[in-house]
């Protein structure tokens, strides 16, 4: 149990009481209780209620509620309401746009408890009757049911990964040659199937032994002799272990792990690389390109022809690496939203062998996040450089700021203080339901602007929740190359926004591209993972990498830019 388990349950709970329409005041003290909770940098579930009670913005009565939460794992007040509530409507919190209140309404008046008939209704019309909902939310409604379905059964990246190293673990007692293959294996950002191979020559005994597995749920139907599939406990991700028979573990590797659009490229030597990987006399992955005559594609890249394009140009080495990365530079702090101080942030950045740390945290129009005035902007730079007076020239905090671009494209802050940054970090928030000529006009605004430095996570979307708001990313991208702005890779596994598929025409008009974790934590900066994982995927070149300059570099290339703008 964590501090975040905590506010996940509080949250939830506030959720439900509004839902619910009980006491207001009830209703504060759980979502008050859940934002100081997760601004606390230290551990509290080992705290004794005493203890609890000193930290501000907890009373006895949540004290009380966390120590039942630490024992107990759950939460009575949840558990009453959770009782009271039908779980399809539950399910329909995951919709953009409907809060507590509309669902209740939907609920209450029109009999709604589930997403099917919430649907039903969307396409007859009846929604758009309701009072305070209108035509335009139920086109909303319809269009976020659409996307929720579309991504069903779908894990992120990060959550991808972890289960599969949960399988791995418990398989590699049982069989000593077990691989995570599949699309896991070549980091895909989106996860439906979580494959696994495992060598073997008992096949029966396998499937006894898998079955035997507290935590897999067999699905008959789809399973075969050879391959079992089924389902992960919490979780609706497929999961498919196929068995392979000894010394041919490498060979299927190769096969699973590779997309399919892959493996049907056909090389010079008239053979599929399929056909060369089930044929090649060696199964090591640089036989099988070189039996197919095609040219070396990495793990990653292996999604379809595109990759091939790329190899045919370059080569792996030219790929970015975490070991390339010399910095960071959209990052939050105490400042505004972050959970840790802007010294721990530096701190723990420095500790991963980084010269430079961009601090990025909210603009001023972003008080959701306690986004930073103008007098705190001053502050903070003063703060700033007495950290910097420390660091003896070794490392560096760059002096940054995640602007918000207002809904007419323009950025938070006056000219003078934009001008006090040593780059600015331009970012949607705000206002995400415009059409795709209105949003692609935003973004070109605010990228003409001469002080936006980068273009952060350029369609706002998230993953699996939240459909990213359309733009004409050809104009954008051929915009940041004329004013010479860098698009973001937003490396948080919940966006990785700037999509992979760009990353190549983005490179080819020039434009640099910044490996971003948006970190809000000391943790939240090794996400940068993620996004050297896509950046990858999209042939990502180390020289076109942003944050891969030096701190000479970087310091050098920032002064330039200001310079040539005039500020």
């Amino acid at each position: 149990m964590t501090n975040a388990d905590i506010v996940d349950l509080f949250e939830q709970t506030a959720r439900l009481m509004e839902l619910h329409n009980e006491d207001p005041f009830r209703i504060r003290t759980f979502s008050s209780a859940a934002f100081n909770i997760d601004k606390l940098q230290d551990d509290i579930t080992q705290l004794p209620i005493a203890e609890l009670t000193q930290i501000q913005g907890i009373g006895k009565s949540v004290a009380t509620r966390i120590r039942e939460i630490v024992e107990t794992g759950q939460l009575t007040d949840l558990n009453e309401l959770l009782n009271r509530t039908p779980e399809g409507v539950l399910a329909m919190f995951r919709i953009k746009g409907l809060g507590a209140k509309k669902i209740r309404v939907l609920w209450t008046e029109l009999g709604i408890d589930n997403i099917r008939d919430l649907q039903m209704a969307a396409e007859n019309g009846q929604v758009a009757k309701i009072k305070g909902f209108g035509a335009a939310t139920q086109e909303k409604i319809l269009a976020s049911l659409e996307f929720l379905q579309s991504q069903a059964g779908k894990v992120r990246m990060d959550k991808a990964q972890m289960l599969a190293r949960v399988l791995y673990d418990e398989l590699k007692p049982a069989f000593p040659s077990v691989e995570i293959s599949g699309q896991v294996r070549r980091q895909a950002q989106e996860v439906d199937t979580i494959q696994l191979l495992v060598e073997t020559a008992d096949v029966i005994g396998a499937m006894n032994q898998i079955d035997q597995l507290p935590m897999l749920t067999r699905n008959d139907s789809q399973s075969s002799p050879f391959v079992w599939r089924g389902q992960l406990s919490g979780s609706d991700v497929g999961v498919e272990i196929k068995l392979v028979p000894e010394g041919q573990l490498p060979r299927r590797l190769f096969i699973e792990t590779a997309a399919e659009a892959h493996l049907e490229q056909i090389g010079p030597t008239g053979m599929t690389l399929l056909q060369a990987a089930l044929t090649a006399p060696s199964p090591t992955d640089e036989a099988i390109y070189e039996r197919a005559g095609l040219p070396f594609v990495v793990t990653e890249m292996r999604e379809d022809q595109f990759a091939y394009r790329w190899a045919s140009q370059h080569h792996p080495d030219e790929l970015v690496t975490w070991e390339d990365l010399r910095g960071t530079l959209h990052n939050h702090s105490t400042w505004s939203d972050g959970k840790h101080t802007l010294a721990e942030m530096a701190g723990y950045a420095q500790s991963l062998g980084l010269s430079y740390f961009g601090i990025a945290d909210h603009s001023q129009t972003a008080s959701y996040a306690q986004g930073l005035r103008p007098e705190r902007v001053a502050e903070q730079h003063r703060e700033i450089d007495a950290l910097n007076a420390g660091y003896g020239g070794a490392f560096r905090i760059l002096k940054g700021i995640e602007s918000d671009i207002l809904g007419d494209g323009s950025l938070d802050y006056t000219p003078d203080v934009l001008a006090s940054f040593d780059y600015v970090v331009a970012s949607v928030h705000q206002t995400l339901t415009m059409t795709k000529e209105k949003a692609t006009a935003r973004l070109l605004k605010a990228i003409e602007n001469p002080y936006t430095t980068i273009l952060g996570h350029p369609t706002g979307r998230l993953l699996l929740a939240r459909e990213g708001y359309p733009i004409d990313h050809k104009a954008i991208i051929d915009a940041c190359a004329e004013h010479q702005v860098v698009i973001e890779i937003n490396a948080s596994p919940y966006r990785l926004d700037i999509d992979w598929r760009w990353i190549d025409y983005a490179q080819q008009q020039g434009v640099m591209l910044s490996i971003n974790p948006d970190a809000h934590s000391t943790a939240g900066l090794l996400d940068m993972h993620y996004g050297v994982a896509v950046g990858r995927k999209g042939g990502l070149l180390k020289t076109m990498t942003f944050n891969a300059l030096t701190l000479t570099e970087m310091v050098d290339y920032l002064a330039k830019r200001r310079q040539a703008k005039g500020f």
